[in-house]
């Protein structure tokens, strides 16, 4: 919908006096008027105030729902330390690695990177957070197997050679 001032534009010819002759309703101090109200009228549609985009970064960071002074921040950024383990953890053998425990970190991450679409307020940093934590635990989890069946084609193999001897 167009903004009325300007539908008024558009039809200022017609309140001019000139246009139409002298009208004693649109003289020049109540076109001043309208004018003004129109103006004061659009500023209250204004998405931000003045106050709210001189505030800091950190102001707006301390004062939002997922903020620095909640759980909702700091529980991500702890959560980090367990998805730089198991980034270390690609460098250890894969026969060192426990399935149940990437199992479990895979899961984990799954769930609660859905779970953080759901929840309010959306914590896009958990969501994050449990992404990355789901992707080490898949990656690892693919290391063990093909580990385990490395292994496996390697003792059939031994087995054969042991039968042909």
């Amino acid at each position: 919908m167009a903004p009325t001032s300007n539908i008024l534009r558009a039809a200022r010819p017609l309140f001019r006096q000139g246009a139409a002759g002298p009208s004693p309703f649109f003289n020049s101090q109540t076109q001043h008027m309208f004018r003004n109200q129109f103006r004061q009228q659009s500023k209250r549609w204004q998405s931000t105030t003045s106050e709210q985009q001189s505030a800091s970064w950190f102001k707006k960071a301390w004062e939002s729902e997922v903020g620095i002074k909640t759980v909702h921040f700091w529980a991500p950024v702890m959560k980090w330390a367990l998805v730089l383990a198991g980034i270390s953890d690609l460098t250890r053998p894969a026969e060192k690695l426990s399935f149940a425990q990437n199992f479990s970190l895979m899961c984990t991450g799954l769930i609660w990177t859905r779970w953080c679409f759901v929840i309010t307020p959306k914590n896009m940093l958990l969501a994050a957070v449990n992404f990355f934590l789901a992707l080490v635990g898949i990656a690892q989890i693919s290391r063990i197997t093909m580990h385990n069946l490395s292994k496996k084609d390697g003792d059939e193999a031994a087995v054969e050679a042991k039968v042909k001897a």
